[in-house]
């Protein structure tokens, strides 16, 4: 065959050639980073150029880009490589970036994956996604403009989030005359912030990502800067799993191995650490140990495992572990608490709210949790520690976290994987909030259950009765403690032994501290539900009067009981009904606007979906309503 004979791509010949790609790169390292700053920065265009450099665009997209460019482009006609990134069709119209934009590209040396991330303060949830798994972050800076308030937002969630490995880079320094002078001054102001939030170090680098100055090779336009161009460092930079391959060695289970009888194995990615067949391993939180059986992979079983693979381990003897358990180390195990400091980056809509139960899932685990105390929120312009009872949207505070439960984690500097969490919206699944450990209050490891002699069912079999939460919840005016108070007096009248909580009354002592607000509302609800818990413990029927106007709060209260014990009456009542009742006045100062944060005015009633008694109170006399609430709880036991 000579030069000018034609080749014919065969399917052989075009399995060759993948296979011969798959290889070349398969023992390459993987960097992951992130390209984060203000808004117009230029982050989408100095991903594009990468990709351009690096010979990542095929002939087709170039083709694309370059009519897209004349289109929507902001370079007058140009090539704009940020339209390689910016997806949406917003974004392109705005010439902003909304979502996070993930590309991969690979050089002779390495392979990337690079998240582009937006710049703007109400898509910081967005960022903070992208910089989660990020081993670098290149956090750009216009050099015209300088140092920004989402600079320093950006630059915070990063060293927050753990990201050590930084690179400023001091973009569209043609647009300065790549003025050495202009570069310090930016690098000393950025300097002086970073050592404020406890950044250790980062590189400086003078970038053009438009015209490609420093991005692949140096620039005869900058011959004042000595340092390495933006994709030799990258090339060059540690990966984090090579930081966490000398720790202690822990695995979150993610899935338990059982194909026939003959196998049991425990499936997940190790975060830390190395693991040998013959290992000592402890299982937390249970404590129970013994030893690695063997390491299996799909392709067979591995003398050494490290961070970063993916690996079933059996053990050598039988013992109990299921998904979210964690396997460590046996003589180096990570702690084990229920109560914890953290920080917090709310990313919702509605304000984070102390005392309403969420799921928190940290690694493979997933547990209810609840805000305990806020302590902070912190002022990202400033660092300032800013007093506050909860989170709006984009806020980073300092939190404690109770959970329902003890779960093995570490304190996020030392372990992301089992320091990082999320917070999820119990009644929606949405995800609501990202979080990191700190470290675990030393009163979740001195306070301890006190065993006592007589427990709740000897309680309750003494007074003849089961013990019952009779949750009574709507609208103001809807006749809720009247029908409660009915209930009790029939109730005593026939030997049970109740006690009523009312909503008003219990405001006059211990919840006198409380307002109106959600907040407020939500640590009401959840306050009563404790006492309403102990007083089961000692064998009472309960009766509660409360608006209680969010379904997470009545949902938690239920939870704190046992299945069947608690008892959910809707008291049904139009808002137009209870309005005219209006026996206390409520309704008309609310009107008046005296009276803010009134349910059913200017403060959301949740109607529950599923109570276990519905009662209408148009429909039925407060006695009739009574006497069907009372056959309820007596045909249940």
């Amino acid at each position: 065959m000579t030069a000018q004979d034609p080749v014919y791509l065969t399917d052989a010949l075009i399995a060759q050639d993948i296979d011969a790609y798959l290889l070349k790169h398969q023992h390459k390292t993987m960097l992951r980073f992130i390209t984060c700053g203000s808004v117009d920065d230029g982050k989408s265009t100095l991903i594009g150029r990468l990709l351009y450099d690096s010979k990542m665009i095929f002939e087709d997209q170039l083709a694309s880009l370059e009519y897209d460019s004349k289109v929507s482009g902001t370079q007058g006609g140009e090539i704009d490589f940020a339209l390689l990134v910016d997806g949406l069709a917003a974004e392109r119209e705005q010439g902003i970036t909304i979502d996070v934009a993930y590309r991969f590209f690979a050089t002779d040396k390495r392979k990337f994956i690079v998240a582009d991330t937006p710049g703007h303060e109400q898509y910081t949830r967005n960022m903070v996604t992208g910089a989660s798994t990020a081993d670098l972050a290149v956090i750009l800076i216009d050099a015209r403009q300088g140092v920004l308030t989402q600079t320093r937002r950006h630059s915070y969630l990063v060293n927050l989030l753990g990201i050590r490995n930084i690179v400023l880079a001091v973009n569209k320094m043609d647009l300065v005359d790549y003025s050495a002078e202009r570069f310090y001054e930016i690098v000393s102001d950025y300097s002086h912030f970073a050592k404020q939030i406890g950044m250790d170090s980062f590189l400086p680098i003078p970038i053009s990502g438009l015209k490609g100055d420093n991005i692949v090779s140096k620039s005869p336009e900058t011959p004042w800067y000595q340092g390495p161009t933006l994709l030799g460092h990258l090339e060059d930079a540690p990966i984090s799993d090579m930081r966490m391959a000398d720790r202690p060695f822990r695995m979150a289970v993610q899935w338990v191995n059982r194909p026939h009888l003959d196998f049991r194995g425990f499936a997940g990615q190790i975060s830390a650490g190395a693991i040998h067949p013959g290992d000592p391993i402890r299982v937390l939180p249970s404590g129970k140990t013994t030893t690695v059986k063997s390491v299996t992979t799909f392709d067979g079983d591995l003398d050494r495992a490290v961070a970063g693979q993916s690996v079933t381990l059996t053990f050598a003897d039988e013992i109990d572990c299921s998904r979210g358990d964690v396997i460590v180390q046996a003589d180096a195990p990570c702690e084990v608490a229920d109560q914890f400091e953290a920080t917090l980056v709310w990313m919702d809509e509605a304000e984070m709210l102390p005392g309403r139960p969420y799921l928190l899932k940290l690694g493979t685990q997933t547990v209810s949790a609840t805000i305990t105390e806020p302590k902070y929120e912190v002022n990202v312009n400033t660092m300032e520690h800013l007093a506050s009872r909860t989170l709006g949207l984009n806020a980073i505070g300092v939190v404690n976290i109770s959970t329902d439960r003890p779960v093995p984690f570490e304190a996020y500097g030392d372990n992301p994987d089992l320091g990082g969490f999320i917070l999820i919206d119990r009644m929606t699944n949405a995800t609501i909030a990202a979080g990191m450990l700190h470290f675990a209050l030393r009163r979740s490891q001195n306070i301890h259950w006190q065993a006592t002699d007589v427990n709740r069912e000897a309680h309750a079999a003494q007074k003849n009765q089961r013990a019952r939460v009779v949750w009574f919840t709507g609208l103001s005016g809807s006749g809720k403690s009247t029908i409660a108070n009915i209930v009790e007096r029939k109730l005593h009248a026939m030997g049970k032994h109740t006690f009523l909580l009312d909503g008003d009354n219990v405001r006059h002592g211990l919840n006198r501290d409380l307002g109106f607000t959600d907040a407020d509302r939500v640590e009401n609800v959840r306050r009563v539900g404790e006492v309403a818990k102990l007083m089961t413990d000692a064998g009472l029927i309960v009766l509660t009067a409360f608006i209680s106007p969010f379904r997470s709060e009545r949902r938690m209260v239920r939870d704190m009981m046992a299945p069947g014990e608690f008892i959910e009456v809707y008291v049904d009542t139009p808002l137009e009904v209870a309005e005219q009742r209006d026996v206390k006045g409520l309704y008309k100062k609310a009107r008046s606007g005296q009276l803010r944060n009134f349910t059913g005015i200017d403060s959301p009633y949740e109607v529950p979906e599923r109570a276990d008694l519905v009662v209408n109170t148009v429909a039925l006399s407060a006695e009739e309503a009574a006497d069907r609430v009372i056959a309820a709880i007596l045909s249940q036991g």
